[in-house]
């Protein structure tokens, strides 16, 4: 028996299963995942700005992350420093999805930093004068760094903070914010 419900089940299995199957198929580090077909497909693109990898999929659809492309961003935003792979925090792409809805773009985001191993924020809280917090969210894998190119960092800070989904921290002299699944707060 072929019913509407099953037709509608199988209609988005079989979206999900070539997002998963493409990104396992696509070559290289600029990988682009085939996008989904569904109205509910969420979608990110990043420039890595350390690695100049380049990155373009859908995560989710509707309340469903998607293995392959959660496991290719957990390799894309790897610590640039020793190529340590973390894993992200799947909420956080949720987070920049909202921002750059937020803010009415589709831009790449240029990522500064993703996951950092814990002897990366060791080496970096104590050679850089201050700055790195010894127990960085980064070591997590829930927070990165990030801008917009053509939007006013002063601008991706008031949007993420008005989502009230974590932590802001804004840094214009290194032209980037902090965006974090942490508890909600700001500084900078």
């Amino acid at each position: 028996m072929n019913s509407p419900h099953r037709r509608q089940f199988l209609g988005r299995s079989l979206g999900v299963a070539q997002v998963a199957v493409a990104s396992v198929l696509l070559p290289g580090a600029a990988r682009a995942f085939a996008p989904a077909t569904s109205a509910d497909a969420r979608r990110l693109s990043f420039n890595h700005l350390h690695t100049r990898e380049r990155t373009a999929l859908v995560y989710a659809v509707g309340s469903d992350f998607l293995p392959p492309a959660l496991t290719h961003l957990n390799h894309f935003l790897r610590d640039h420093y020793t190529g340590e792979v973390g894993q992200m925090d799947p909420e956080l792409y949720n987070v920049l999805h909202r921002v750059r809805r937020e803010l009415g773009t589709d831009l790449p985001f240029h990522v500064i930093s993703g996951y950092r191993s814990p002897a990366t924020n060791e080496t970096l809280r104590t050679t850089r004068g201050g700055g790195v917090a010894r127990r960085s969210l980064h070591m997590d894998g829930k927070a990165i760094d990030v801008r917009l190119p053509g939007v006013a960092l002063a601008d991706l800070r008031d949007a993420a903070i008005a989502l009230k989904a974590g932590g802001v921290g804004f840094y214009p002299r290194e032209d980037f914010v902090h965006i974090d699944t942490g508890r909600v707060r700001s500084w900078g």
